[in-house]
């Protein structure tokens, strides 16, 4: 039986879909009883141990994706996974563990990636870059005045979709010899965000505007338009700092590798979300 944490983000919808596909035993931890998930679900929180007892019963696999910058979830998932006996934890870290020096964000999943370890349980670690579904977070400018803030100017990424993500996931969780890896997955195109921006437009049908953005504040909308906490805000500016620095590009190409096919493109995601932008 595998738990699947974080079902009803972007990346967990994909795995639950892959993991049904594959006719694979599973179920999903969730808040809200009512998610529209395939599969069984069962309400718990991550943030609340008391609830995981029967989330974890007869799991011997789990995804682990956990939000936030402190080890609070990550500590209640790990000891729930060693009392119902787990054998196999995938968990989703960050790229940027592997960079020197290591920046803030990542750090907090470095500490995660310790406490697993330090577990004893065999486990396998996904360390994805930035995800092409951050470009989400350009839709209040786009549907107030139709422009995009761009925090990091001549920056190149390779950006990645989460349904690869989730494929590897699958892959990883439904066959053996990945313990102890990690596995660091982008995509295989770098842009620009000015370049995604027009990639974007082209597939929206609409001239889009792309403004530098001129404040340390203004970067921090730029990737939470709700604002953040004061340790995050300082992480994100120190990221979109690193990504100004990267003209070239940090690229894998872990997911072909894995999955026998080139990665999703970020055009190909774009016309599959291009009506959320309208």
């Amino acid at each position: 039986m595998i738990l699947v944490t974080g079902a009803t983000g972007h990346i967990g919808r994909a795995l639950v879909g892959e993991l049904d596909e594959r006719g694979v035993k599973f179920r999903s931890l969730v808040r809200d009883p009512a998610a529209a998930l395939p599969g069984s679900v069962v309400v718990g929180d991550l943030g609340e141990p008391a609830t995981l007892l029967p989330a974890f019963d007869g799991v011997d696999r789990l995804f682990l994706l956990t939000q936030g910058i402190g080890l609070e979830f990550a500590t209640n998932a790990v000891a729930a996974a060693k009392d119902a006996g787990v054998r196999q934890i995938v968990f989703l870290s960050s790229a940027h563990v592997v960079f020197d020096p290591m920046p803030a964000m990542a750090r907090w999943h470095h500490e995660r990636e310790e406490l697993i370890r330090a577990s004893g349980i065999p486990a396998t670690f996904l360390r994805p870059g930035g995800f092409m579904t951050n470009a989400l977070d350009w839709l209040p400018t786009i549907r107030e005045s139709g422009f995009v803030l761009d925090p990091a100017g001549p920056g190149r990424f390779a950006p990645i979709d989460p349904a690869d993500i989730a494929a590897v996931a699958a892959l990883v969780l439904t066959e053996r010899g990945h313990d102890g890896e990690a596995y660091v997955l982008t995509g295989e195109e770098t842009f620009t965000v000015a370049e995604q921006v027009r990639v974007l437009a082209a597939a929206i049908g609409r001239d889009l505007e792309v403004r530098e953005v001129a404040t340390p504040e203004e970067a921090v909308r730029s990737r939470f338009p709700a604002g953040a906490p004061r340790a995050l805000a300082d992480a994100i500016v120190e990221g979109f700092r690193l990504m100004r620095a990267d003209t070239e590009g940090f690229r894998t190409d872990t997911v072909e590798r894995l999955l026998g096919r080139k990665p999703r493109t970020f055009a190909d995601w774009c016309a599959r979300n291009a009506g959320a932008f309208s």
